[in-house]
């Protein structure tokens, strides 16, 4: 049996995260398996499924990579196919019509369901029963002759060929009804998996209050997809091992659906920045830089004065530490303009001390006196005067990071400062100096 899995969201605005991580297990599993990823969207709801927010579930897609292997089916063009169904089950007294609720708007399609006990298999929760007596006959098309989500997502899939139904285990319940009316309709019900939700800290369904939730924010934020393609497959799934950062195709060879969490799973953007970080390390140096300078240049720093190799020096300092690239302003930007902010905090914990200005006014006396202004040399002017003076390099290294860049933390200083050149750190000293006099003053 080739293995055939769908998509199927309903456009009505912003694509949820839990929803895209949906999308991502499907696809995974399909790739994993060598079947097929299709996308139905169900845009039945004609005010809400805009074109503009069919094109907002697209886009996320594309933007993930998730592809399709088929053309989009479209739910609204399937309405004379699940109206036929339901006629169909009427002929065969499996679906009756009522004015449900005695509302005087006409009558409604309701569906029979099966005076017996119902019983579901789910990959991940196992064997699940419900008594006749909990499960209620339900409405299938209503009284304006527009057919119900439960009748067209079940009539969708069987003419799809769907094996596989990957969804979050919010629609539990509804898989009951849709089991039952599989079997009315003479199909054989597809396998289902039910996924774990995307919780917050409390437990609780994670939603925008909690922070970013739709997948172009995380876009704005500067989150590249790689990143978070990878950390929402880990929402609910592990391969296995120890593996966190992992590449497409090892995650495609690792999936399968035994290795997926029965559990809810707890976002936590922490862990996503880190993540993020993983993988801006793993990036071509000039695709790096180009983002780099593209978030410097947004924050209003201007790199274009600098050479080349003072730019790709200071690339190559920050790839390995910038977690994303909005960051790139407030930890970066000194590199580039000596009209930068002393952080207040960092300020009074490293510099507003009394013996401070001593400390900088010989570092720089010493830092001046250099010939050769690289990181070894640098890093034996200040560990020879800490040994010399009984001191930890700590109290040098940290007023000296915070004179230089206005901040407490950043690349190694030695290799910082190097990179800065001595009549820049020089300068910078001064002007520390300076500010540590005016704030005593």
């Amino acid at each position: 049996m080739s293995v055939r899995v769908r998509f199927a969201p309903s456009p009505t605005g912003n694509v949820h995260i839990g929803n895209i991580r949906t999308a991502l297990f499907n696809w995974l599993f399909a790739r994993h398996e060598g079947g097929q990823f299709l996308v139905r969207v169900e845009d039945t709801d004609r005010e809400r499924s805009t074109p503009e927010a069919v094109q907002t579930v697209f886009d996320a897609l594309n933007w993930l990579g998730i592809d399709h292997d088929e053309e989009p089916l479209y739910q609204s063009s399937r309405r004379d196919a699940h109206l036929t169904a339901a006629d169909t089950l009427q002929e065969q007294e499996l679906a009756y019509l009522e004015d449900k609720g005695d509302t005087g708007r006409g009558d409604c399609v309701v569906f029979k369901m099966p005076d017996e006990v119902a019983t579901i298999s789910d990959e991940i929760k196992g064997e699940l029963t419900k008594q006749a007596e909990d499960l209620q006959d339900f409405v299938i098309v209503r009284s304006d002759g527009s057919p119900v989500f439960h009748l067209g997502n079940v009539v969708d899939d069987i003419e799809m060929g769907i094996t596989h139904v990957i969804r979050g285990d919010d629609h539990l319940e509804n898989t009951f009804r849709h089991v039952a009316l599989y079997r009315a309709l003479g199909a054989e019900p597809p396998t289902f998996v039910h996924l774990p939700m995307i919780v917050n800290e409390q437990g609780k369904p994670y939603s925008k209050r909690d922070g970013a939730a739709f997948v172009g924010e995380f876009r704005e934020r500067g989150f590249l997809p790689e990143a978070l393609f990878n950390y929402l497959a880990l929402l609910g799934w592990s391969p296995g091992d120890d593996r966190e950062v992992m590449t497409r195709d090892e995650m495609i060879q690792a999936f399968t659906l035994d290795r997926v969490k029965s559990g809810a799973a707890q976002m936590d953007m922490s862990k996503l920045e880190w993540m993020n970080g993983e993988h801006m390390r793993n990036l071509p140096v000039e695709e790096f830089k180009a983002g780099f300078e593209a978030a410097l240049a947004e924050g209003g720093i201007d790199v274009s004065s600098a050479d080349d190799a003072y730019r790709a020096e200071v690339v190559a300092l920050m790839q390995i530490r910038t977690n994303l690239y909005k960051d790139a302003p407030a930890d970066s930007g000194f590199f580039f303009t000596e009209d930068f902010d002393f952080d207040e905090k960092a300020m009074k914990k490293r510099l507003l001390k009394p013996d401070v200005p001593s400390l900088l006014t010989e570092m720089k006396s010493r830092l001046d006196a250099l010939e050769s202004f690289d990181e070894a040399a640098i890093e034996a002017v200040v560990r020879d005067y800490a040994e010399a003076n009984d001191m930890s390099t700590g109290k040098l290294v940290h007023p000296l990071r915070v004179a230089v860049s206005g901040i407490s933390k950043g690349p190694g200083l030695f290799e910082m400062l190097a990179a800065l050149g001595k009549e820049r750190v020089s300068q910078r000293i001064d002007r520390a100096l300076d500010l540590i006099q005016s704030s005593e003053n």
